[in-house]
């Protein structure tokens, strides 16, 4: 399936954003911070890394609806896109 490349740079920024975030938690945790702090943080990471996959399943369904038999002959056939929606929901 071929991605615009806006959407991976997109997917790349936001995956950039929660390796920082992940990096923020461990600081957290080395220097004693407060448990619901973390916990917050975790949260927010957490949203982001599936804001990210619904982003990059969007823009595969986008290319379904746009190109169902491409789609289909690299093995994304729109059935196979929806399963991997109801994944990250």
């Amino acid at each position: 399936m071929q991605l615009p490349e806006e959407v991976i740079e997109d997917i790349r920024k936001r995956l950039h954003r929660v390796s920082g975030q992940i990096d923020g938690i461990e600081r957290m945790l080395d220097q004693g911070r407060e448990c619901r702090d973390v916990v917050t943080q975790l949260s927010a990471a957490t949203k982001a890394l599936e804001q990210a996959g619904f982003r990059l399943v969007a823009a595969g369904l986008t290319y379904c609806v746009a190109h169902p038999e491409e789609a289909e002959a690299d093995g994304y056939p729109i059935e196979a896109v929806q399963r991997m929606f109801m994944k990250l929901a």
